[in-house]
């Protein structure tokens, strides 16, 4: 398609938790404008059907299986993007999860890990093994999707809450370490009507408790990736974006 506003030609975006959700919308979303997309989560098989999607708008596509919240996976993941595309000029971390805990007191060890893990940890160690590779080179933007749990935090969530809201830290920390070439800013979204509010309530989907009274549309959020993966958000870093329709 072509599109005035974002064109994106000759890039290479790597996006984790890619093959679905809001993952999946701004891959397609990028490919559409002329990006190749390295599409990775811990499921190959559903990281090859969005790599499909994308080499069906004429684009290039890398699958690639890797746990986000696993620090040795990392480096060989990419390791393998560079190798097959020979740079990385966008990087998306968007893989998180955020199971609810019944209490404080009842939350266990082994999920208080695997949320701080996957959220916190992850994204940390990726921004580094690519940000240095970005600022050592073309330079680059890196995106990192937070929450609005992490200034909203309510109890059933702590865990995430806590890790988005040091995710939100550190986007400004990496923003001034891989300055000026790298520019690293967060998304804080609300809900939005992805494949994964499949699963919610009707009364979660409407979310009448937003300013806006209504979830998000995917559309809505790629938009706000667009531009800060694009030259247009060119004097924008360390910065956190809200887009959640006025979340209460």
């Amino acid at each position: 398609m072509t599109d005035r506003l974002f064109d994106f030609t000759g890039k290479v975006a790597l996006i984790t938790g890619g093959s679905r959700g809001m993952g999946r919308e701004m891959a397609k979303a990028l490919a559409e404008r002329g990006a190749d997309i390295v599409i990775t989560s811990r499921k190959l098989d559903a990281c090859e059907k969005v790599a499909e999607e994308v080499r069906a708008l004429g684009r290039r596509a890398l699958p690639i299986a890797c746990n986000v919240a696993r620090w040795d996976e990392l480096p060989a993941m990419v390791d393998a993007a560079y190798a097959a595309f020979g740079k990385i000029d966008i990087l998306i971390n968007n893989a998180g999860s955020s199971p609810v805990a019944p209490s404080s007191l009842e939350t266990s060890e082994q999920l208080f890990d695997r949320v701080v893990h996957l959220n916190f940890k992850g994204p940390f160690r990726l921004m580094s093994l690519v940000g240095s590779r970005m600022a050592a080179g073309a330079g680059g933007s890196i995106i990192n999707v937070s929450s609005v749990g992490a200034i909203r935090p309510r109890p059933s969530i702590a865990p995430y809450a806590g890790a988005k809201a040091a995710l939100n830290a550190i986007t400004t920390a990496f923003a001034f370490e891989y300055a000026p070439k790298v520019r690293v800013n967060a998304i804080m979204p609300g809900r939005f009507l992805t494949d994964i509010a499949d699963a919610w309530t009707e009364e979660a989907r409407q979310n009448k408790g937003a300013a806006l009274q209504r979830s998000g549309k995917p559309g809505e959020i790629v938009t706000a990736a667009l531009y800060l993966a694009s030259d247009h958000s060119g004097f924008t870093t360390g910065s956190v974006i809200q887009v959640d329709g006025g979340a209460a």
